[in-house]
């Protein structure tokens, strides 16, 4: 077959020939139905060969790039797409601009710390693979690739197994003819960065790649290639037998620590070398400072950015760096003119912490916590002490501390995935009755003089910013939290989001006129906000796509300075009046499992989700599911995959969020971020995707599909106003609101005659977030008389999950600590049965669940996430 620019491939136009090599030629393409470039890669070999291929090898190529394609890492080439074409594999990836690291060494060594910086990217990209069983194989500088922003790709990631026959390992007379990036034909390149064992024709492990990473970080640092020789057959001897010289003797003057990593990589013996790419990376960054005239006892971390690794892992990092008489951990590259900071460990329980403040003299700190499945309760800890004193309050959320130690507090607040909302009381910092002002409060802090508050409040669908409270100073259809009055008392600063469930958002700040301003630009995560003690900036933790968290501050005037870059996920809590820091470093686990009614067969760990991912929907026979990942957005938005139960790999759809299956099966529906927002249509067989304005709807937060197909249920808001349902008509985009002002959809009657949700009580919206469920009046809505009538039989804590298939009840989900429960309750008599309970085993401390019961009432699928915290104080930021 004769590939050329033109071609279609699918729903991929080939645009221009861009490279080609011993596994196949690469185009720039077009994808019509998303409207971006890629790149497609035409595979050549065996297992693309047209009528001789064999089938076996085109589903094993198949199984295996879907594994690829789950890799979902900043620092590996993201494949989106594959399929054959007149007897022609090809894969589908994101389109990179920028040049090789062959180009880039082709001008002599690296400077150090670019060096590191680059090193570490491929650590951790080969992590990510290994993690996932994938070796690469084939790691040299050629396959690295440094895109103009400064971001390091892997590419091809396991495809030299995916093209050779029997997936065993790759002949040397293969590799031997493969293209090195520089000219056709040049044998060395691959050759010189091997393994002893791929050498010897031996099954290549995790380690081969270690090594071949060794072969090319010696190069990035001294400019010469380890084991080139004057021969293939040279070359080969050279790594079995051979050290590469000193980088001393290369002119080289760099750390010895760093001479010792690269010896280690390059061990003949794969037992001796690094076990994992993980422990590579850290052995980098453990020594990084080094490379620029810093004193040895420094230790530097890296510029690698991973806003979804919410581990503690790397905090452990810092504790070890201590107790090695570090003192501290330099985080960040625009922080070399300033101190080194000092973390202290202040928590040591396993839990969530949502919460924290420094009392008045800086040396106590407050905070709410939720440990071992209890619910939220508020504590005390002197740093340097190991035991927490338990604040004598009933259940409650922290949310601010008087200069007289006197505490504003959310009592038994009720818990969505971005906020609690609750009731606002007063208490002092010691304990006692608490004093109660004010209902469904998001966030509060006091005023200088410490009885003044500004809060933030759910009223008539919106939430609304109050200072003092009472007096309005601004509202909006999404919510605000992290209220904070400035030291002068006359400016409220805050954390904006236009969209309820989603934490990206603006640093707005409000006067005691009303007069309002946006003082950044929109991130795509924000969580933390203080003001310097001085009153002169506003400093905030955020994410933007595809960079890790960054400590950064704002004035009034709208400079931005970034203070600190900071691995992991991490929230600025308080800034004392000495300037201390207060930080809470945040870690997520997700798991799915699922129950065949059918087989009873169990998957107890169908997948192990990282923290940003979020399952939306299951299929009616609970063999499927749809969820959306935001470990690394595309452009500001997550992805949404598709995924069967029987542990097959992931499918991803595209881009967007709430990916909800259509009821035949056959498409998958998500919302598109942006002004306005869309929904995107996405076929799971053949066809292209599309996407579908809304008429007036400008934001939303979740749909859901009518029986027939043809209509959605869109939670969402017009501009200026506050959220309700509309209900919305797949081919043109027409939105037509019903019910009631605020009212909120959860399921759809099987005659998608009527509508169940919730009148919010009291302008209390946390039913907007699909996450949370229902709260506030329970309604139904009969769209053909346009009549409200009331449910009865529901309690609080319970969720509308569902109709039941005859249309006469609902089906209500319910959590206690070990147990998820889905009961049916009787629309005409209210009587209650129970339909399925299910043992969690305890999701943890800060945890959630969500039960998807399949339309036999005996499958289902369980999706379960818990959230730990730690706080650490910071001593020396500028």
């Amino acid at each position: 077959m004769n590939f050329s620019p033109g071609l279609r491939l699918g729903p991929y136009e080939l645009l221009e020939r861009i490279g080609s090599g011993g596994m196949g030629e690469v185009y720039r393409a077009q994808d019509t139905r998303l409207n971006r470039v890629v790149a497609v890669k035409v595979l050549l070999g065996t297992v693309a060969e047209g009528s001789g291929a064999d089938p076996g090898l085109l589903r094993r190529f198949e199984q295996e790039a879907r594994t690829l394609a789950a890799l979902n890492h900043p620092n590996i080439l993201a494949v989106h797409d594959i399929g054959t074409y007149a007897g022609a594999a090809y894969l589908v990836s994101e389109f990179l601009e920028g040049e090789t690291l062959r180009a880039k060494l082709n001008s002599g060594p690296l400077p150090v710390r670019r060096a590191i910086e680059y090193a570490l990217g491929i650590a951790d990209g080969l992590a990510a693979g290994h993690s996932k069983g994938v070796v690469h194989r084939d790691i040299k500088p050629a396959n690295i690739f440094l895109t103009r922003d400064g971001r390091i790709k892997i590419l091809d990631f396991g495809l030299a197994k995916l093209v050779t026959p029997g997936g065993g390992v790759e002949n040397v007379e293969t590799l031997l003819t493969r293209e090195d990036g520089t000219a056709a034909g040049t044998v060395l390149g691959t050759v010189g960065y091997m393994s002893p064992e791929q050498v010897r024709g031996e099954p290549a492990a995790a380690t081969s790649d270690i090594f071949s990473f060794g072969a090319v970080f010696y190069e990035m640092l001294s400019g010469k290639r380890a084991f080139k020789r004057d021969s293939a057959a040279e070359t080969m001897t050279a790594i079995l037998r051979e050290e590469p010289p000193e980088l001393a003797s290369a002119g080289w003057n760099g750390p010895p620590a760093l001479q010792r990593i690269v010896e280690r990589c390059l061990e003949k013996n794969p037992e001796r070398r690094f076990q994992s790419a993980s422990d590579l990376s850290f052995a980098i960054e453990s020594v990084s400072g080094l490379g620029s005239g810093v004193s040895s006892g420094t230790a530097v971390a890296s510029a690698k950015k991973k806003p979804g690794m919410r581990t503690v892992a790397w905090m452990a990092a810092v504790i070890a760096l201590c107790m090695m008489g570090v003192g501290g951990w330099w985080l960040g590259r625009k922080m070399s003119s300033n101190p080194v900071p000092v973390f202290k460990q202040v928590t040591f329980q396993s839990g969530s912490i949502p919460a924290a403040r420094f009392t008045r003299d800086g040396d106590t700190v407050v905070y709410a916590g939720q440990f071992d499945m209890e619910s939220m309760q508020i504590y005390s800890m002197r740093p340097g002490n190991l035991q927490p004193v338990r604040v004598d309050v009933p259940s409650a959320m922290l949310l601010a501390v008087s200069r007289s130690d006197q505490m504003l507090a959310s009592m038994d607040p009720q818990i969505a995935t971005t906020y609690m909302t609750g009731t606002l009381a007063e208490v002092p910092v010691t304990g006692g009755a608490p004093r109660l002002l004010k209902d469904n409060v998001l966030s509060a802090d006091y005023a200088p003089d410490g009885k003044a508050i500004a809060a933030t409040r759910y009223l008539e669908g919106k939430c609304r910013l109050e200072f003092p409270l009472g007096k309005m100073l601004y509202e909006t259809s999404g919510y605000l939290d992290y209220v904070r009055v400035s030291p002068d008392g006359k400016t409220v600063a805050f954390a904006e989001h236009d969209i309820v469930g989603d934490d990206r958002g603006w640093v707005t700040v409000a006067d005691n006129s009303g007069k309002v301003r946006r003082l950044t630009k929109q991130y795509d995560s924000l969580q933390g906000l203080a003001w310097r003690p001085d009153g002169s900036e506003i400093w905030f933790t955020s994410s933007a796509a595809g960079t890790g968290v960054t400590l950064s501050s704002v004035g009034l005037s709208g400079k931005v300075r970034d203070i600190l870059a900071v691995p992991g996920t991490v929230w600025l809590e308080d800034i004392a009046a000495n300037g201390q820091l207060l930080l809470t470093s945040v870690s997520e686990l997700g798991r799915i499992t699922a129950f065949d009614g059918a087989t009873g067969e169990v998957t107890p760990n169908l997948l192990e989700l990282n923290e940003t991912s979020m399952v939306s929907d299951v299929s009616r026979d609970g063999k499927a599911m749809v969820y959306e990942e935001d470990d690394e957005p595309t452009e500001g938005q997550y992805h949404v995959l598709y995924r069967k139960t029987d542990g097959s790999p992931p499918l991803m759809l595209g881009v967007g969020t709430g990916p909800q299956l259509s009821p035949d099966g056959k498409t998958v529906a998500a919302l598109l971020f942006g002004t306005p927002m869309k929904i995107v249509f996405y076929p799971l067989g053949t066809g292209e995707s599309r996407t579908l304005g809304m008429s007036q709807v400008v934001t939303a937060t979740n749909i859901l599909w009518f029986p027939d197909g043809r209509r959605l249920a869109v939670m969402g808001a017009e501009e200026g106003k506050a959220q309700r349902t509309y209900v919305v008509n797949v081919e043109n985009g027409v939105a037509e609101a019903v019910g009631p002002e605020g009212f909120q959809v959860a399921a759809i009657s099987p005659d998608g005659k009527r509508l169940v949700g919730a009148i919010p009580a009291a302008g209390d919206s946390s039913a907007s977030d699909p996450r949370s469920g229902v709260t506030g009046s329970p309604a139904i809505v009969d769209l053909t008389t346009n009549e409200v009538n009331p449910v009865t039989g529901m309690v609080a804590g319970e969720r509308i999950v569902a109709w039941s298939p005859d249309g006469a009840g609902l089906l209500l989900e319910s959590f206690d600590k070990k147990k998820a429960t889905i009961t049916r309750v009787d629309l005409a008599t209210a009587k209650k049965t129970l339909v399925k309970q299910v043992d969690t085993g305890g999701q943890g401390a800060g945890g959630w669940s969500v039960l998807w019961l399949a339309a036999d009432e005996k499958s289902y699928v369980l999706f379960q996430i818990a959230q730990t915290g730690t706080l650490w104080t910071v001593d020396g930021v500028k």
